[in-house]
């Protein structure tokens, strides 16, 4: 496992952007594997009240802590957004997951110094 992905799973909370609340859904299984993996994790979802049970928040600015780390599973579009409140916040660690990634996000949160998981790793792979 690469530095990168040992620093992200070794922070003591999480964020899932796109948190789903079809079961079936990227976004839901990777909630789900983080909750499974008894971290601290916030559903990320702004049409969603509650995701798996745990309350859901519309932005990052809204979550009770700033978490130390975020998956993001949405659109590259909508994942701009996503990094850019993740670097207001000071989140540590940002792993856009699989078809989220977008090379302009990427390299602001870089030049932010933020830690970067952008090459297609998947963490279902890695939590299975």
């Amino acid at each position: 496992m690469n530095q990168s992905i040992e620093a992200f799973l070794a922070s003591k909370t999480y964020a899932v952007a796109g948190a789903s609340t079809k079961p079936e859904k990227f976004g839901n299984r990777v909630f789900r594997a983080l909750l499974g993996s008894e971290r601290e994790t916030y559903p990320l979802n702004p049409t969603a009240s509650e995701v798996e049970g745990q309350q859901a928040f519309a932005t990052i600015a809204e979550l009770p802590v700033v978490p130390e780390a975020i998956s993001v599973i949405t659109r590259p579009a909508v994942t701009r957004q996503v990094v850019a409140d993740a670097i207001a916040a000071g989140v540590k660690h940002v792993w856009m997951q699989p078809g989220a990634e977008d090379a302009a996000a990427s390299q602001a949160a870089r030049d932010a110094g933020v830690n970067v998981i952008d090459d297609g790793s998947c963490i279902l792979i890695i939590l299975d």
